[in-house]
């Protein structure tokens, strides 16, 4: 499995599996903005892929992991791609970062 989206920004968060003790279910919401949870904004489309063992980042350099909510947020995208391999889903894509000054 793999697709291309387009999105500003995404929250990658999990379920709960089929068990307590088992695999779970990665969350991706997709947004049209970033830092879609400071304003409580829902995703306009939500990838969910069950019995996920990780999630890997991959070519993305500006990553947030909000302690809190247990959500990390990646902002400032202009595509993603999301694959799977076995229990592991890999997120990759193109980042449009701010200039450091």
């Amino acid at each position: 499995m793999q697709k291309k989206y387009q999105a500003k920004s995404i929250v990658i968060s999990r379920k709960p599996g089929r068990s307590a003790d088992g695999l779970k279910t990665a969350f991706i919401g997709l947004f049209d903005e970033n830092n879609p949870h400071l304003k409580g904004r829902a995703p306009f489309e939500v990838v969910e892929i069950r019995e996920i063992e990780k999630v890997r980042i991959h070519d993305l350099r500006n990553v947030s992991y909000y302690l809190l909510g247990n959500d990390i947020v990646i902002n400032n995208l202009k595509e993603i791609t999301i694959s799977r391999e076995g229990n592991v889903v890999t997120v990759s894509g193109d980042q449009e970062l701010p200039e450091v000054q």
